[in-house]
């Protein structure tokens, strides 16, 4: 019986020696497992595992400052004018290709500053905003009624969609970023403290005095009739240099002529000797009442270049013009027989 009480003693205290042993290994792990997630956190992957810190900077986008239209909440006229707010184009004959026995394709130029041309120009404001010509489009465009289409590289048949934006930004350049003092933090100028401001140009409407036209000029013989369709109008933007000097004109985008009419047929143009018996855009265009000059035709014309290309003295490059217009109307008359 002594000796089974000493054996129980000894096995209890065997027990209590090696309790603590697990606890070391408890804590010992518990490092060890404390250590490895120190040493992954150093680790090259979870460095990109971390979120990458993000531009705070809002992009600067060019915009152009067109107010929008302020219609009359009276009546402005001393009359009920309402026939050219219903005004719609009539639609073009149609033209069969076999009976298109001529086509020849005429680019022209139209300088506003011509007498003709002096609606082009008109400055006063409308219902339906600024009558100058080029508001038109630029409303037009900015809202979404047409499409501009990109003019780079000399491309006129209306290939690339050309966004406001790029608009905006070609007519007045990128927005640009400068420092001034920055008063509200630091009222006395004291701490040097400087902050960011855009600063954007302003867009000057009589930068465009001239717009490209381009046409084609058809004979129907199921008709026996000569036929002029526009397909698209180009305004250009005259580029100047930093002394003022004139530098160059460069078209600034096409539009599609034939998506313009119903929206030209709601604007007026200007009438200098009668202001009641105005005209529209779509029936200024139709009835040919500008004045222009040719620029470039495909008559003998197997490089596709301008005139001004190959005919540098400007005299003669209009005198070229009026011989392609001659050429175009002396085939008219060759048809017939007197």
């Amino acid at each position: 019986m002594l000796a089974c009480v000493l054996g129980i003693a000894v096995g209890s205290a065997n027990a209590q020696q090696k309790k603590p042993t697990r606890a070391k290994s408890k804590r010992a792990t518990t490092t060890a497992t404390k250590k490895s997630t120190n040493k992954s956190s150093n680790t090259p992957s979870a460095a990109l595992a971390a979120p990458a810190p993000k531009d705070t900077a809002v992009p600067v986008i060019a915009d152009l400052k067109i107010e929008t239209p302020r219609p009359s909440l009276r009546n402005d006229n001393a009359i009920q004018r309402n026939l050219v707010k219903d005004r719609t184009p009539l639609d073009y004959e149609n033209i069969r290709e076999d009976d298109a026995t001529y086509i020849q394709r005429v680019w022209r130029e139209i300088d506003v500053h011509e007498k003709l041309n002096v609606p082009f120009n008109y400055k006063a404001e409308s219902d339906n905003g600024n009558q100058r010509f080029i508001m038109i489009l630029l409303n037009a465009i900015k809202s979404g009624e047409i499409t501009a289409f990109s003019a780079v590289g000399g491309d006129d048949r209306f290939t690339t969609p050309m966004p406001f934006n790029a608009i905006a930004e070609q007519l007045v350049g990128k927005p640009k970023t400068r420092q001034i003092p920055d008063w509200v933090n630091d009222p006395d100028g004291s701490k040097g403290l400087m902050k960011d401001t855009v600063i954007n140009s302003e867009f000057n409407p009589d930068l465009i005095e001239r717009y490209w036209i381009k046409e084609d000029v058809i004979f129907d013989k199921e008709s026996s009739r000569m036929y002029t369709r526009i397909l698209g109008i180009a305004p250009l933007q005259t580029i100047l240099n930093e002394d003022g000097s004139f530098r160059a004109v460069t078209p600034i985008f096409w539009v599609y002529y034939p998506d313009l009419r119903p929206m030209l047929a709601k604007y007026e143009v200007y009438n200098g000797r009668n202001f009641g018996a105005k005209m529209s855009w779509e029936e200024l265009f139709e009835s040919r009442m500008f004045a222009s000059r040719i620029i470039k035709s495909t008559i003998n014309n197997p490089n596709d270049i301008y005139i001004n290309q190959y005919v540098k003295d400007p005299i003669l490059a209009l005198l070229e013009g009026e011989n392609i217009k001659e050429k175009i109307f002396n085939y008219e008359q060759d048809l017939w027989s007197y």
